[in-house]
């Protein structure tokens, strides 16, 4: 005998007929007065709902609200960045000033030479 014998009537017994999840008339009920009573019923758990819904609506405005209130509060309490003063040029004598504006002129020649040179071979004929 093999094992799916038993496996098959136990399911056959599980699945014997089912009632229907009606709730029972109650005497002197017609079935129109217990849908009026469902009807009522979904009536009110929607309303229960939608309350619930405006509940949380409010209360996420409410948390909006104080998050923006405690971001400008942070926001004021905050140390503003000192002001630095300008650094103040360094007194030179008249040789260091003249040494460093022949060396800047060295340098811009140089820059001006190497940027000769890139523009001229950017600039040539092609062959």
């Amino acid at each position: 005998m093999n094992a799916t014998g038993p496996l098959a009537a136990v399911l056959m017994l599980a699945a014997a007929p089912v009632q229907a999840q009606v709730p029972p008339l109650r005497p002197g009920l017609s079935t129109l007065d217990l849908h009026r009573y469902q009807a009522d019923q979904h009536r009110y758990e929607i309303d229960r709902l939608r309350v619930l819904a405006d509940q949380r609506e409010i209360n996420a405005r409410l948390h909006d609200t104080e998050t923006r209130l405690n971001r400008l509060r942070i926001e004021a309490a905050r140390q503003p960045e000192p002001v630095l003063p300008p650094p103040y040029r360094p007194v030179r004598s008249p040789e260091e000033e003249r040494a460093l504006r022949l060396s800047a002129e060295e340098r811009n020649r140089a820059m001006a030479e190497g940027v000769g040179q890139i523009d001229a071979w950017l600039d040539r004929q092609p062959d």
